[in-house]
């Protein structure tokens, strides 16, 4: 993590060879994102995860970092691909890792969408090398936008939708709620977390130069910014008034996630809209920075809910009436992530929010501004519903749980993230603004 930290810092000073894998910014905001989580993920599960297959379990968990990392830095549309399938495939085994039958049932349902999100992949990485004749990222996203084509465009809606599914935007996410309550609390963390983040960077890799889709309607209507406009609006409601409806704690954090991924669309849409532009910048810096904030935030609600799991043995929301008065720090940690990931500030969320609403908030797009702010005004709701519960409402029972000492270092680094980046802002955003400018010059 600290070589990668060395990279990310001063991508100038490294030396690569080859084009398959380059140690960009980019590429190492997102290594250093998934790689901390996974960090967090492993150091929490000393608690947990005891017995014959414990080796077996962090061996899973290291390779899963692995392809992220690789995946990160990928510039070639087959190492992305492979890189992807090192990232997939431990965390099937991962899903199912407590052995129980619905841990099995969402591994199997992980496992089988996964397949088919690895097919549709591979299918526009085919099509993409028909029509350009390079794997490269870089001579793809040229191909495309010098030479539009029905196929192109047919390719560029096949890699929206196999990177949807890892980004979990509606209508792909249909796996999640199930996965994520299915699997220990500590990997659905590592779903949430880090390999939602991994499913981004592609993205961001392949789709965002590919600014038009006239060539499969000849509509002007029928462009990237729209389709990602639609796609955010859409992901951002469902996941918000789905969350509303929840009775388990996992769920409800699985369809919260979820509407996390339609504000970081959001940044797709500014840049789409007018590429080369201080806009585009801007609407980039922002997904960067909420991808940062998210990855915090909603990792350390997941781990506060495995915590719950683990010394309560209940997942559903009637668990966390009067958690303050059994579980505090774990109550504290739980109100700080779910105040940040409703925009509330001066947490850091907040700030990321303002950045990608005031991206799109001067154009075509200001309806989708308005969109968000009323979804986040939504998600306050329920978060601060949960909040009462528990601080305010009266606990089944006043024995006080023992808080685990690893736990409680996350938590309090976590928090810490939380806190300090709303309160000083400025360095990460100045950051992420210098890392997007490169990206759109």
């Amino acid at each position: 993590m600290v070589l990668i930290g060395l990279f990310t810092l001063n991508p100038s000073g490294v030396f690569w060879s080859g084009t398959l894998i380059v140690p960009d910014q980019l590429g190492g905001i997102f290594a250093l994102v998934t790689v901390g989580v996974t960090l967090a993920v492993t150091v929490v599960s000393f608690d947990s995860q005891k017995g014959p297959s414990t080796a077996v379990y962090y061996s899973l968990l290291a390779f899963a970092a692995l392809g992220m990392v690789l995946l990160a830095y990928s510039q070639d549309l087959l190492m992305l691909f492979v890189s992807w399938e090192l990232m997939s495939l431990p965390t099937y085994v991962l899903a199912g890792f407590d052995k129980k039958l619905h841990s099995n049932e969402a591994s199997v349902k992980y496992a089988i969408i996964g397949a088919m999100s690895s097919a549709v992949i591979l299918y526009a990485i085919s099509l993409a090398y028909g029509l350009t004749g390079s794997t490269q990222i870089s001579a793809v996203v040229s191909g495309f936008s010098s030479h539009p084509s029905a196929l192109a465009g047919v390719a560029t809606l096949l890699f929206v939708a196999g990177f949807g599914f890892k980004m979990s935007i509606v209508p792909f996410h249909m796996w999640i709620p199930d996965a994520y309550e299915g699997a220990p609390t500590t990997i659905s963390t590592l779903l949430a977390a880090a390999t939602k983040k991994a499913g981004f960077i592609a993205a961001i890799r392949v789709l965002l130069a590919i600014t038009t889709l006239y060539a499969v309607t000849r509509s002007p209507f029928f462009t990237m910014a729209n389709v990602f406009a639609v796609l955010a609006l859409l992901t951002m409601t469902v996941g918000n008034v789905s969350a509303l409806t929840q009775k388990s704690m996992t769920r409800l954090l699985a369809y919260s996630s979820i509407a996390q991924a339609g504000y970081i669309l959001i940044g797709f849409v500014a840049f789409s809209n007018a590429p080369g532009s201080a806009a585009a910048t801007l609407g980039l810096t922002g997904t960067i920075f909420h991808v940062i904030n998210h990855a915090i935030m909603k990792g350390v609600a997941f781990l506060a809910a495995a915590l719950v799991l683990l010394k309560l043995k209940r997942a559903d929301l009637g668990a966390y009436d009067g958690l303050v008065k059994r579980m505090p720090l774990t109550a504290f940690t739980l109100a700080i992530a779910f105040l940040g990931l409703a925009g509330v500030p001066p947490l850091s969320g907040f700030w990321s929010k303002l950045i990608l609403i005031l991206s799109v908030a001067n154009g075509p797009f200001a309806w989708l501004a308005l969109a968000a702010i009323l979804n986040s005004a939504f998600s306050l709701g329920y978060y601060a519903w949960l909040i009462k519960r528990m601080f305010i409402d009266e606990p089944e029972s006043t024995e006080k749980v023992r808080e685990p000492f690893w736990f409680v270092i996350v938590f309090a680094v976590m928090v810490g993230l939380i806190i300090g980046i709303g309160l000083f802002p400025q360095q990460v955003i100045s950051f992420a603004s210098s890392v997007a400018a490169s990206f759109v010059g």
